[in-house]
């Protein structure tokens, strides 16, 4: 049996949050850019997080808060994936895991392949670990994007050292098959080089699609990969600092393990607290309803756009809460955003900061109430005809 969709608050209660979704713009504006979803929590990690504060339980992040296991049993039920739990460190959030890996595998100077449109923090956390931005963009296809493998080959072919994967992709919210991640990695163990795949998003992968832990994809892959992930995106817990840095072998064991104790103190002991309870069994019925929710209104903004902006072209996203669409149809230049946020009061994430590629793109967070969704785009067809 299929779960009920989640509702979302409404906009009175969720303008009383003080996260950067409501707080950036004036309250006229619908926020849906930053990567905030609109749902209460699930009950377990409300219940997890006032115990703790009822029991001023505030102090220093223990050695083993318990989200390993409570990982390695949410991978094993969601995707079959059997995690070692001794093969999992914790950080501050995915970003700070992916720099203190890339500064044990690249030397100053060397190489990482990203492929663009991509999540704008790659663009910058490659060169504070000291690396230098190698863009290999997706391929569009008519049945979805793809990675370039040639154009990785190539590129590392030329001296690249490393790539920094976004799977599910964001974002293009693709679900990339292992297909394609087998031979990523099969390429990379070739030239003797590295995958980092960021895989925040793999608990949103939507049926028939499904999610590929990277370490999974083939034995090289777990040769020669690293995965860092986290349940800040699914569940809503940015702002509590927990991510997960996972391998499968012990060469790339040895390099999580070397990195400072330090890289494991930064870990918030709420986002540990929320992740435990994320992970649990007990929220597994919260997460499908939130999919539920997350499936009608990707579909629902395919038929928005069609009625109020037909010139857009989207691609229903088969993971995620994030849309991709291009706009450059309507000749509102290289960054449409600006303009739907001036005139419409509706904020959108900036294309062309995933790159080149997102020149007349914009973001579409779509994790929120259908009503929301259908009010944002409507102000966006107003401008049309206006």
């Amino acid at each position: 049996m299929s779960a009920a969709p989640l509702t979302a608050l409404p906009l009175d209660e969720l303008r009383q949050r003080s996260s950067t979704k409501w707080r950036r713009y004036p309250e006229k504006v619908l926020p849906l850019f930053v990567a905030e979803t609109d749902f209460a929590p699930a009950p377990a990690i409300t219940r997890a997080l006032m115990r703790a504060v009822e029991l001023g339980d505030t102090g220093y992040t223990p050695p083993d808060p318990g989200i390993a296991r409570a990982f390695a049993g949410f991978a094993q039920r969601r995707f079959g994936w059997a995690v070692d739990p001794e093969r999992v460190r914790t950080t501050c959030d995915v970003m700070m895991g992916v720099v203190e890996i890339l500064r044990r595998v690249i030397a100053p100077g060397d190489r990482v392949i990203v492929t663009p449109p991509v999540y704008p923090p790659f663009y910058e956390c490659i060169p504070e670990a000291g690396g230098v931005v190698e863009r290999v963009p997706l391929l569009e296809k008519e049945t979805g994007w793809e990675l370039d493998l040639l154009g990785i080959e190539a590129a590392f072919a030329g001296g690249a050292r490393s790539v920094l994967l976004c799977n599910p992709h964001n974002p293009t919210g693709t679900a990339h098959s292992r297909e394609s991640l087998a031979a990523l990695a099969d390429l990379a163990a070739g030239f003797g080089a590295t995958v980092i795949s960021d895989e925040i998003h793999a608990p949103l992968v939507h049926a028939p699609h499904t999610f590929t832990p990277f370490l999974t994809a083939s034995p090289a892959a777990a040769r020669i990969g690293f995965a860092v992930t986290s349940a800040s995106k699914a569940y809503n817990l940015a702002g509590l600092k927990c991510a997960l840095m996972v391998t499968a072998a012990e060469p790339s064991g040895a390099v999580v393990r070397s990195l400072p104790d330090e890289v494991e103190w930064r870990t918030g002991l709420f986002g540990a607290i929320a992740g435990v309870a994320a992970f649990s069994e007990e929220s597994d019925v919260w997460l499908d309803g939130l999919l539920a929710a997350l499936d009608q209104n990707r579909r629902l903004l395919a038929e928005l756009l069609a009625e109020h902006v037909p010139d857009a072209r989207y691609r229903i996203p088969e993971a995620g809460f994030l849309a991709w669409v291009d706009l450059t149809g309507l000749g509102w230049g290289e960054n449409p955003a600006v303009k739907i946020r001036r005139e419409a009061d509706v904020a959108l994430h900036l294309g062309p900061l995933f790159g080149e590629e997102g020149s007349g793109h914009v973001r579409i967070n779509i994790g929120c109430s259908p009503d929301v969704l259908r009010e944002a785009v409507a102000r966006i067809g107003s401008l049309i005809s206006s």
